[in-house]
């Protein structure tokens, strides 16, 4: 396994007191929002402000390197930003998504009495996030985690007079702290083993006691913030919230688990097994949810289950060590679902933006086959072209083979089509580009953060191979599955699957009744 650890960053040095002024004006920011549609204009400018420094916070790193900006020192705690390409990616992400949800907030709760209220947890939430991805330090990133789930879960039960607006919030609260017990514990028992809670200085020596157990409790609490099976029914029941918090969640803070895994990456990848386990949970979960999405008839739902799927492709990618892939995957998935839930009054937009389309028939095996096969040539080509063919690692190699069964799904659908004809050609050369881009755009990050994530590509052994043989045919199977569902679905067998998957498997309701009982 070879390893690129972080490069050390600069120190900057700042006042003592800058932080408390920081704070109080943090805290005169959000008494002053009292006033409905007054308090959720100022939410708005605080947000333009955080997308401003973020931006130009994002210069010195561009051209000079990374930056680590020392606040305050208590004892053996410090309060530090350190400001690297991986977090000043979230940095821009967080805060962009920030300004256009406060101010899609300015409209959308006009008149509602809650609207000051609303707006302070909501700019107190984007700053606990801001907090996290600029973290220097393990106590600090644990602290605004917990900060993060606290003030999100003031967001949930906004709607206290919705009884599923409560239970999702009640569920979220639980898994929450379940997280928030194993962040606290792989914290001490770093600090026990390592005598520093640095990331510089863990990421610069990243081997000592507890390894094993250090990567699987962070990796434990990945799966608990990123709705991993089984703990994910509270996500799609949290669409009781109102939409604004809806799409800050879905694009933002449910990634959080994600760039938990990618920021301490060098600590986690001590650990394969907990990698191995982090892969296999990720692509039961995307699979799980994809079969789930498909039985929706409400969209906002479908929505809700794809970003389960979603986060589940997210950790398989973070398990098989493609960290930059997983990155990519964050920023375009966020700048999506923020999209598409901010624009949930359009029907048909959404419509158009939901992964399996009304109305077509079952495909015929051979197209199928042809979408298949086609995609194989198209995928592998530029693969090869991008330098991720055969002598890749088999981690990204059965991630490329996913992407190309994504490929045949595009191509089967336009082949489906009453206007095939015109728009077959059209689906080679969009298939075509698609991939290029995905690749280019791989290869981007990869480059953007090299410094940043060590490059994971250990030997497999002859159970790994096995197991991602599995998965790819699990995922072939999906596809044929989408493909026929149609034909299918008047079987009586089918019939009962799709009732059974259409409620979940029935787990949100389990979760529910023990989420009452904890509660109650």
């Amino acid at each position: 396994m070879h390893q690129t650890l972080l490069a050390t960053p600069h120190l900057v040095q700042v006042p003592e007191w800058i932080p408390p002024l920081f704070f109080l004006i943090l805290a005169g920011a959000c008494a002053l929002l009292r006033h409905g549609r007054q308090a959720a204009e100022g939410a708005a400018w605080i947000a333009r402000l955080c997308f401003a420094l973020a931006a130009i916070l994002s210069l010195p790193v561009v051209f000079a390197g990374p930056v680590r900006i020392e606040l305050a020192v208590f004892g053996p705690a410090k309060l530090a930003f350190l400001l690297d390409p991986l977090s000043i990616t979230m940095l821009v992400l967080v805060s962009f998504l920030g300004l256009i949800v406060t101010r899609y907030s300015v409209n959308y709760l006009d008149g509602d009495p809650g609207q000051a209220r609303f707006s302070r947890w909501l700019i107190l939430t984007l700053t606990s996030v801001l907090i996290l991805v600029i973290s220097s330090n393990l106590l600090l990133f644990t602290a605004a985690w917990i900060a993060t789930s606290l003030c999100l879960h003031q967001l949930l039960i906004f709607c206290r007079e919705r009884p599923g607006a409560q239970m999702a919030a009640r569920k979220k609260f639980i898994i929450s702290r379940l997280a928030d017990a194993c962040m606290i514990t792989a914290v001490a028992l770093v600090w026990h083993g390592r005598g520093t809670l640095e990331f510089h200085e863990l990421f610069a020596n990243p081997a000592g006691p507890h390894t094993g157990l250090i990567a699987g409790l962070f990796v434990t609490a990945a799966m608990l913030k990123s709705a991993q099976f089984p703990f994910h029914s509270w996500l799609p029941d949290t669409l009781e919230t109102p939409t604004p918090v809806s799409a800050l969640m879905h694009a933002g803070i449910i990634n959080a688990g994600g760039f938990l895994i990618v920021r301490l990456s060098p600590l986690i990848t001590q650990s394969p097994a907990a990698l191995n386990a982090l892969a296999l949970v990720g692509a039961f979960t995307a699979l799980f949810a994809s079969v789930i999405m498909m039985t929706q008839t409400s969209i906002k739902k479908s929505l809700a289950w794809s970003t389960v799927a979603q986060m589940g492709f997210m950790m398989l990618q973070c398990g098989l060590g493609a960290f930059a892939l997983a990155m990519m995957h964050i920023v375009a998935h966020s700048l999506y679902k923020a999209h598409a839930f901010l624009s949930s009054g359009s029907v048909v937009h959404l419509m158009r933006s939901a992964w399996t389309p009304a109305g077509r028939p079952a495909a015929h095996p051979l197209v199928v086959l042809g979408s298949l096969a086609a995609a194989v040539a198209t995928g592998l080509g530029l693969a090869s072209a991008f330098g991720l063919g055969s002598n890749a690692d088999p981690g990204r190699l059965l991630l490329v083979t996913v992407f190309i069964m994504a490929l045949a799904h595009l191509l089967w659908t336009l082949w489906s089509s009453s206007l095939r004809e015109r728009l077959i050609m059209r689906g080679l050369a969009l298939a075509s580009a698609a991939a290029a881009a995905a690749f280019a755009t791989h290869r981007l990050f990869e480059h953007w953060l090299a410094t940043v994530v060590p490059a994971y590509a250990p030997p497999r052994s002859a159970m790994e191979y096995s197991i991602m043989i599995l998965v790819a045919m699990l995922f072939l199977a999906v596809l044929v599955l989408q493909s026929q569902l149609p034909a299918w679905a008047s079987r009586p067998v089918f019939a009962r699957l799709y009732v059974h998957a259409s409620n979940g498997f029935y787990l949100g309701t389990l979760f529910n009744r023990f989420a009452q009982k904890i509660l109650a």
